[in-house]
């Protein structure tokens, strides 16, 4: 497998970021693309306008609790994030993550990056370089079929590919 690198500029946030907060209840019932408009207003109202393809989520401990809703994941898959860091998630929201192709990576670093920095990260070796700082922290690493799941697309995507079949 080649080597899969996700760069991006930071939009930092804290603690117990929950999924009413990544995507507000009052969209659900949008398009992706109109519920991607709304992802992280809970938080931060501006995030859809300071957010640019690719960046990156650094949040603390217990990102994505709450509701058990994938709409959590797919509104900031939509918005383009590249990537989420946290400390540690909510096991619902991570595995939805994964499952709809949007890169979660668990690590203590959140405290050390600010808001603005620009990382890269290399999710089969867990390594994260703070290009900003000129610093490297450590992350969990996510096993090669996560990564071929997460490349494809997702679950769906994967197994359209895989077996010919589209929905």
């Amino acid at each position: 497998m080649e080597e899969y690198i996700i760069r991006g500029r930071v939009h930092k946030y804290g603690d117990n970021i929950n999924t009413d907060l990544i995507s507000p209840a009052q969209y659900m019932e949008l398009s992706y693309a109109d519920m991607a408009a709304h992802a992280m207003e809970g938080v931060d109202p501006d995030f859809p306008k300071k957010m640019r393809p690719g960046d990156i989520i650094v949040a603390g401990k217990n990102f994505g609790s709450g509701s058990s809703r994938e709409t959590a994941p797919i509104a900031l898959k939509h918005a383009g994030v590249g990537a989420v860091v946290a400390e540690f998630f909510a096991r619902i929201f991570y595995r939805n993550a994964i499952n709809i192709g949007l890169p979660v990576i668990e690590s203590t670093a959140a405290a050390q990056v600010n808001d603005g920095d620009e990382l890269e990260i290399y999710p089969l070796t867990g390594i994260i370089k703070n290009i900003t700082q000129n610093s490297e922290y450590r992350g969990s690493v996510l096993p090669g079929p996560i990564l071929e799941l997460i490349e494809a697309g997702g679950l769906v995507r994967q197994l359209e590919k895989r077996t010919g079949f589209k929905r």
